[in-house]
């Protein structure tokens, strides 16, 4: 199952109504309290920003001019 944005605002949903239940892709979850959903939603966001970051390798190029003029 893929993480989305959709995810991450289910839960801040549920995070901020107080509930305890989150329906992800037509599955219920339930969690036991208030930490595991705040813990939850830090695994999805980092997932979905550690996606969004991993771009592949990237180059840098630097010039370099000394006083002589090499």
């Amino acid at each position: 199952m893929a993480l989305s944005q959709t995810d991450l605002e289910a839960l801040d949903s549920a995070i901020a109504s107080g509930a305890l239940t989150v329906e992800f892709d037509g599955r219920k979850i339930t969690y036991q309290n208030t930490a595991q959903l705040i813990a939850a939603r830090h695994h999805v966001s980092t997932v979905l920003n550690g996606a969004s970051l991993n771009r592949g390798p990237r180059a840098f190029r630097f010039n370099f001019t000394t006083s002589r003029g090499d």
